[in-house]
């Protein structure tokens, strides 16, 4: 796909609602670069302005809810924007999924089922990002969905006030003159927030336009050694040695998701890991295989083929995803292995992950994998993943936060797997992603917008996060990274 991020929104209208609503956002809440001795916190916020999260009964449910929970844990929240410390900006999205009822044999007194997200975004006075957050469905929430979602983001901001986390604070570099541009590409598995930054950076300050091809890891990383790109992005995790023409920079953190189109299922599948490689390897065939049955008790499992989906493209995500299996499947490693192109032994292939998504979405018994932030865009049900500590665990922000937590990084390796976390709370498909970029540039300007751009990325943008269902990079990965564009020649 040669698609410039630019014109998505044009391309598939219902696909990006939620990506481009909350662009939307940022947009028309542009941030202001983090100046130098500058340490806004969230602890200075007394008084929030709630703005609208958007049209509808459970858009306006939400708003009120949230503001009900704020104001009993005693922050002040003001009907007016002018005068509040901060604006609290919001979209919340509900859909049904289906229905279940308590007798399997019987369709009488079916309940509906719902899913959905709250996606929220704190910004102060000067307009810059100072939390998000995204929030989807407790699995064993206790109250209705609007509840529990709203309930969800007022927690997690209260703690974050608690805490005060700062926007980091960069000592003044030199910013490319006028009429710079970057010209990016490369994976599809960060394309959602890479859109919200470069909208967001070229209105900043020093800003300037970058552009961004959604090629694919391999292609993206073709393109760069060919002198074609000034950066490339990929999910390929890298193997760098002193001979390397690249640095490698982590970004965020995702969750990759076997998203499944079985809308009577009744509600969110379990999936061991061994079943995930023998549907893929083509052992199992039938979602009413008993080894899908045996950790999906009371789920309605069709006695229908498993329609296998998987991308066609050079993809980091296919690589996260192979490395995965291979990682807990022998039978997998030794006839498959792990790459960003394997011959696959089933199914059917498609670019990118927004083909994933949308071959996923249309095609009835199928079962496929993306970026978690697709699966939430097109509304598509994705299976909680058994974890090396026997729970089985769903992608959220919290589950790959933990995955994230402990990565092991060090000065001489930014770049560890997250796959397989040993953590009990942690989504077991979790990675990295990274934008690469040469270790000598030529042209100062270039450098300089190269440059530029990763010191905010590293500090209002991983602010911006959140929102998208991505998690911005622990603390110690930051530091690191920010000597790596120090030492950028």
């Amino acid at each position: 796909m040669k698609t410039r991020l630019a014109n998505w929104s044009t391309r598939r209208n219902l696909a990006w609602q939620w990506a481009l609503s909350v662009c939307v956002l940022c947009l028309l809440t542009p941030c202001a670069p983090a100046e130098s001795g500058a340490d806004e916190r969230l602890q200075t916020v007394h008084t929030i302005y709630v703005d609208s999260f958007g049209a509808g009964a459970n858009a306006q449910a939400a708003r009120k809810r949230v503001v009900d929970r704020l104001e009993k844990g005693g922050i002040h929240v003001s009907d007016k924007s002018d005068g509040a410390d901060a604006l609290l900006h919001g979209n919340a999205v509900i859909w049904m999924t289906g229905t279940i009822s308590n007798n399997l044999r019987s369709n009488s007194s079916r309940q509906t089922m719902y899913q959905g997200y709250l996606s929220v975004e704190l910004t102060d006075s000067a307009k810059r990002t100072l939390w998000s957050y995204l929030a989807t469905p407790g699995r064993f929430r206790t109250s209705n969905i609007v509840d529990d979602l709203a309930d969800q983001v007022v927690a997690r901001l209260e703690r974050e006030m608690k805490t005060g986390m700062a926007i980091a604070s960069l000592p003044a570099k030199a910013t490319p003159e006028p009429g710079v541009a970057l010209h990016g590409g490369g994976s599809t598995f960060p394309a959602p927030i890479y859109l919200k930054w470069f909208e967001s950076f070229q209105q900043t300050a020093g800003g300037f336009p970058i552009s961004y091809d959604t090629i694919g890891s391999e292609a993206g990383l073709e393109r760069l050694r060919n002198g074609n790109l000034d950066f490339a992005a990929s999910d390929i995790r890298p193997v760098e040695s002193a001979q390397s023409e690249t640095t490698y920079f982590p970004t965020v953190v995702g969750g990759i998701v076997p998203i499944y189109n079985l809308p009577d299922a009744g509600h969110t599948l379990n999936l061991t890991p061994q079943v995930l490689a023998d549907i893929y390897i083509g052992v199992i065939r039938k979602w009413n295989d008993p080894r899908i049955r045996e950790s999906n008790s009371g789920a309605r499992l069709p006695d229908a083929d498993i329609a296998v989906v998987h991308r066609s493209d050079g993809s980091g995500t296919t690589y996260a995803w192979t490395s995965y299996l291979a990682s807990v499947s022998p039978g997998w490693k030794s006839k498959v292995g792990e790459g960003a192109r394997v011959k696959w032994p089933v199914g059917s292939g498609v670019e990118g992950n927004e083909g994933v998504a949308e071959m996923v979405a249309k095609t009835p018994n199928s079962i496929g994998y993306v970026e978690m932030t697709y699966a939430i865009q097109h509304r598509l049900n994705y299976a909680a993943v058994r974890n090396p500590a026997g729970r089985f665990i769903k992608a959220d922000l919290a589950s790959i936060t933990a995955a994230a937590a402990k990565s092991h990084v060090t000065a001489e390796n930014l770049r560890p797997s997250l796959l397989d976390s040993e953590e009990k709370d942690a989504y077991p498909i979790s990675s990295f992603t990274w934008i690469v970029v040469p270790k000598t540039e030529s042209d100062a300007q270039k450098r300089a917008a190269i440059a530029g751009f990763l010191r905010w990325m590293l500090s209002i943008g991983q602010k911006q996060c959140s929102s998208l269902g991505y998690v911005p990079l622990p603390r110690e990965v930051v530091a690191q990274e920010l000597q790596a564009v120090d030492a950028l020649k």
